[in-house]
């Protein structure tokens, strides 16, 4: 039971010198305007006309800076040679001025250079592409750099790593405006995993064998089917064929969460997402997710989500 007519949130992509193509085209793609969809997009630059891209591609954009005055969330994808020199003062002016009214700034990659050019990262954690955070980090040493996290999100200021991830903040910010819903859909659209955790590495500093990748994406797969139902460390080992022992420590490479954790986190999504789109009580809703009772739902709810189910509720129903 999503609202009725959530309010049109404005998506600025600004597009600087050397701009990668993947990160340009994600939030150009996830945000773009249709029915189902309450954003508008808009690809701008320094100014409008023709900017030069990296990786061979070059990009016609219809507008300026002033897109930014427009927006209420920029995102800045990646860029070539981040560290060499800062971007336009005109580009950091207008960002900080966009900024300091209200609209919501996301790096993709190495857009993190220049949305740390601000300083609006100082202080605060963030990340970018691997190959390049310890480049940030001593280009801009008030920004604590977590190089080992697909994500990070600060409020008004996020950041994320390499282009795919680009894809899990886009996730996650449907996932805060529009609720589970919303993100799954869209994530089903682009043929994408539907949440992957921020906190999970960017890469796994080894080789990992291929079939057993396959069986443990095919028991997550079955757990989802299955979160009614008791879902213990042994339970899923087992469909994997794997030891717990095993299992719990690659889940966590896989996953950035335990299986414990992972479990717990899909049925408070499922509840999200009933809360969403059903009229089911709170106790109902619980025993479908396999929590039990309504209290044990609430708990849950309040522990990952800072928030009630009846609030939660009422958020995304508002307008009806």
């Amino acid at each position: 039971m999503p609202s009725a007519s959530p309010r049109l949130q404005r998506v600025a992509v600004l597009v600087l010198e050397g701009a990668k193509p993947l990160d340009v085209g994600i939030p150009a793609q996830v945000f773009t305007t249709r029915a189902s969809m309450p954003y508008e997009v808009r690809v701008c630059g320094a100014e409008p006309g023709l900017v030069a891209g990296g990786d061979g591609l070059s990009y016609h954009v219809a507008h300026g800076l002033e897109a930014l005055a427009w927006a209420d969330i920029v995102f800045i994808p990646g860029y070539r040679f981040p560290d060499r020199e800062d971007p336009p003062r005109s580009v950091v002016d207008a960002l900080l001025a966009a900024h300091g009214r209200g609209t919501r700034l996301a790096a993709i990659s190495t857009g993190a250079f220049a949305l740390a050019a601000t300083g609006l990262l100082d202080g605060k954690r963030a990340t970018t592409h691997w190959h390049y955070s310890r480049a940030l980090a001593a280009k801009h040493p008030r920004v604590q750099v977590d190089e080992n996290v697909l994500f990070v999100d600060e409020g008004s200021v996020l950041t994320s790593a390499g282009a795919a991830s680009g894809i899990d903040l886009c996730l996650h910010i449907l996932r805060k405006d529009l609720g589970v819903a919303v993100s799954n859909h869209a994530a089903r659209r682009l043929v994408a995993a539907p949440y992957r955790s921020g906190g999970q590495a960017q890469y796994v500093p080894r080789s990992v064998p291929e079939p057993l990748g396959e069986r443990f994406a095919a028991t997550r797969e079955w757990a989802l089917h299955r979160l009614g139902e008791p879902l213990t460390l042994t339970v899923l080992a087992r469909h994997a064929a794997v030891s717990p022992r095993t299992f719990s420590r690659r889940f966590v490479e896989d996953t950035g969460y335990t299986p414990m954790q992972w479990v717990m986190r899909a049925r408070i999504d499922l509840a999200r997402e009933l809360l969403e789109r059903s009229e089911r009580s709170i106790e109902q809703i619980a025993a479908d997710v396999g929590l039990g009772t309504g209290t044990n739902l609430r708990t849950h709810f309040q522990q990952i989500l800072g928030t009630t189910p009846s609030e939660y509720r009422r958020t995304f129903t508002q307008g009806e």
